[in-house]
């Protein structure tokens, strides 16, 4: 059985999608969900689904490499996770830990793009398109290698708010997938 730890910082809505899209796998399950804010709702999730958590802080997440290290974790998916991974996770897990990004990069990547502040971003520069970047994470915000992408046109009325469900639409559709491509 294939394991995948979720780390995430919000109300858990790519995580629950992860949960119940593997849910009857006899292959890859969701073996843990980590989180960084003790009252998220990605927490709340996790419990409905009798998923074990995590809360981890600055501190204790730096440990996390150490603590894994015989523990076995086929991947990380970053749903939503808003620190930055520390190196020693990054080297351990290398090419083993995705993050899904709201945008095509390189554009509206690194530090303080995320959510709607990306979404924002694309539509005062009147981008065409934006869409997701699944990749994965090396020590620098954004930066790991790309493994998909998926575009769709911006309409001339578009808003934050409806960006932001093209982009749920997307990451619900493709992030599933591509774990279970990673994988296999």
């Amino acid at each position: 059985m294939k394991k995948i730890v979720i780390f995430a910082s919000g109300n858990g809505s790519n995580a629950e999608n992860i949960i119940k899209y593997f849910e009857k796998s006899k292959t890859i399950k969701v073996s843990l969900i980590v989180c960084n804010k003790p009252y998220a709702g990605v927490l709340d999730v996790a419990k409905h689904y009798s998923i074990p958590t995590l809360i981890v802080t600055k501190q204790t997440i730096e440990n996390l490499a150490f603590d894994w290290k015989n523990v076995p974790i086929d991947l990380i998916v970053l749903a939503g996770f808003l620190w930055q991974i520390p190196s020693s996770l990054t080297q351990s897990f290398q090419n083993k830990i995705i993050n899904i990004h709201p945008s095509l990069l390189p554009k509206y990547g690194g530090k303080g793009m995320f959510g709607n502040a990306v979404h924002k971003a694309v539509i005062e520069n009147h981008e065409a398109e934006s869409g997701i970047t699944i990749h994965f994470v090396n020590e620098h915000y954004d930066e790991g290698k790309i493994i998909f992408q998926s575009k769709i046109s911006l309409e001339k009325n578009e808003t934050v708010e409806s960006l932001c469900d093209k982009i749920h639409q997307l990451e619900y559709q493709y992030l599933p997938l591509t774990i279970e491509k990673i994988l296999q």
